[in-house]
């Protein structure tokens, strides 16, 4: 199962929070690019493979996700205003097409850096073929369930958010109550300068709940919490309303510990496909129906070529 690498210092996305800490150790020392991974055109983003050498720990992998940061309209502007240089590429009658070099202010890029990373870590980004997964409620509980157990998935860094030991500055809103409560906190892959890409994760404070899977109706006052609260402070913080929000959980999830994604409903974010997001709302009332529903669901997903729970699912004769 793929773990989310794209947040800091974490066994675990895509996708999201982690280990902001302070320290001014240079992050790639001695950086020697392995592969490329993945890239997207669509997205401008690059995932890369590389070996980083320091006196500390050795030879370590790293993966490194380079991303160009979105347009800003309060800044944008300013290219073209202040006499940029622009090196003609094309021109056919009203059409033109031309090169453009920014400041360095507004040519940043998003650099992510996943180290040491795993093997898991490096499968995720790297382009694979991917599968349908139809998990019966026994699949789960003999193929599933049992390769979660096995694993050694760490999610530490998502206790430390809700233990205040890191990254207690960027959080949005907090309920504090054990049974009910949540932190609000941005996903990494929004930099909070526009709202248009609004990203935000809803960290239960209750802890042993893994996924989806587990939930039942005892667990309903906590979603319409996170549900109606998550609105709420958005709307005061951001003044987006509840309508302009898409509000899903992921199955399967990337780290196995219950959030909820909150994100602008015109954002086209990674994972809001239908094999994997699930409205917040739908997992509600399926619970009313049914306390039982996700006991018994059969859900859908998709795995990477590779992955070992697709393996699992092919040795059982369910792929």
């Amino acid at each position: 199962m793929a773990q989310s690498g794209e947040k800091r210092k974490r066994e675990d996305n895509d996708g999201g929070i982690g280990d902001s800490g302070s320290s001014q150790e240079q992050p790639l020392p001695g950086f020697q690019l392995h592969s490329v991974l993945r890239e997207s055109a669509r997205d401008k983003t690059i995932f890369l493979h590389g070996k980083v050498t320091s006196v500390s720990h050795g030879t370590q992998d790293a993966v490194v996700i380079l991303e160009r940061f979105p347009f800003q309209a309060e800044t944008v502007s300013s290219l073209l205003t202040n006499q940029p240089e622009l090196k003609l590429q094309l021109k056919n009658d009203i059409y033109s097409v031309y090169h453009l070099n920014p400041p360095p202010e507004l040519n940043e890029v998003k650099t992510t850096v996943i180290c040491p990373a795993t093997e898991k870590h490096i499968k995720k980004y790297l382009h694979q073929d991917l599968y349908l997964i139809h998990e019966t409620g026994e699949d789960y509980k003999t193929i599933t369930l049992p390769f979660i157990e096995a694993q050694s998935f760490s999610i530490q860094w998502v206790y430390n958010i809700l233990d205040k030991k890191a990254e207690s500055e960027r959080i949005i809103h907090e309920d504090p109550d054990p049974e009910h409560g949540f932190i609000l906190i941005p996903d990494f892959k929004w930099n909070q300068k526009q709202v248009e890409d609004l990203y935000l994760i809803a960290i239960c404070h209750p802890r042993g709940i893994k996924s989806l899977r587990d939930l039942t109706s005892d667990h309903l006052p906590l979603l319409r919490n996170i549900l109606r609260e998550g609105q709420e402070a958005i709307l005061k913080r951001y003044g987006i309303h509840g309508n302009q929000l898409r509000i899903y959980l992921h199955y399967q999830p990337s780290y196995y510990h219950l959030h909820v994604h909150f994100t602008a409903l015109g954002h086209d974010a990674p994972g809001i496909s239908v094999d994997r997001a699930h409205l917040l709302c739908d997992v509600i009332q399926n619970l009313e129906c049914d306390p039982q529903y996700y006991k018994t669901r059969t859900l859908t997903y998709a795995l990477r070529a590779g992955e070992e729970l697709l393996e699992k699912y092919r040795a059982a004769g369910k792929c």
